[in-house]
């Protein structure tokens, strides 16, 4: 059996609706007067002189570090989520601009705004959120990543094989990736106590930039990667306990060109079939 509101919860409820029409009235100028608005709608002339200064009604008030009503939080818990899914998760002073917009909408005077810690005491009382660290992520590459993609991809591929009698021995996936070299990564380092936050690292002048090429097999293995430096004539002096199937290369800018990649590819598809 659903629960039975009281006579005087009942009241509250008309009365609050009341409350509203006659708030809607004075700002659609229908009304000029609160006095008149409260007669002709039959409210507390001052609740409603209350209610247009944006307090807000008892029911939705919460305690005074909330300012916030529920309702208009769980809005900017929804609005955090969309931008989430999206790939723009806001930061936390994205997050306090939108609840003083929140506060500004209601139209009192002063206008109230949050705090400057605000924010994250509202990710605290929300379970649901959360801070991290972001981290850049290319648009193009997040398109490709869309698994409706990958998936309708995967189904042509599957399609072809099927079609053409590929065997596994023969689908390869080839790939080159480049860094460059002389640059200091994030790492925990020693360093007198009197410094405060992070201590900056100096980054060597060398900013050559190396390629490496690799290649695997749907079978299981994988070709020895090929190296690629900069420069015109490579040493093997220069490095120690290097494998021995390792290919290097050397090409102008230390990128890698059709010609390289050619030779490197044959050669070890070459080196493989004899050691099979």
């Amino acid at each position: 059996m659903p629960p039975i509101r009281s006579q005087s919860s009942r009241n509250s409820i008309e009365q609050e609706g009341r409350v509203l029409l006659a708030i809607q009235a004075i700002k659609k100028q229908e009304i000029s007067s609160i006095r008149d608005a409260a007669r002709q709608f039959q409210v507390p002339r001052t609740t409603l002189q209350r209610r247009l200064t944006g307090l807000t009604v008892r029911s939705e008030t919460r305690a005074n570090s909330h300012k916030l009503t529920k309702t208009e939080e769980q809005s900017l818990v929804q609005w955090i989520f969309s931008l989430d899914d999206r790939g723009a998760a806001p930061r936390p002073t994205s997050v306090q601009e939108i609840a003083n917009l929140l506060l500004a909408a209601r139209g009192s005077t002063p206008v109230q705004t949050v705090g400057e810690k605000w924010a994250y005491n509202f990710i605290k009382r929300h379970p649901e959120l959360s801070t991290q660290f972001s981290r850049r992520y290319n648009y193009e590459r997040a398109k490709c990543e869309d698994p409706i993609i990958i998936h309708e991809w995967f189904d042509c591929v599957q399609r072809t094989i099927l079609q053409y009698g590929i065997d596994p021995d023969d689908i390869y996936n080839f790939d080159e990736t480049g860094f460059a070299m002389g640059l200091t990564a994030t790492a925990k380092v020693v360093t007198r106590s009197e410094y405060y936050g992070q201590r900056s690292l100096l980054q060597p002048g060398n900013r050559e930039w190396v390629t490496s090429i690799e290649c695997t097999n749907a079978s299981g293995w994988a070709l020895p990667p090929c190296i690629i430096f900069k420069g015109k004539v490579f040493i093997e002096a220069w490095f120690d306990d290097l494998p021995g199937d390792w290919r290097f290369e050397v090409s102008p800018n230390g990128w890698t060109s059709d010609e390289i990649t050619s030779v490197a590819f044959k050669s070890s598809l070459f080196r493989r079939q004899l050691l099979v």
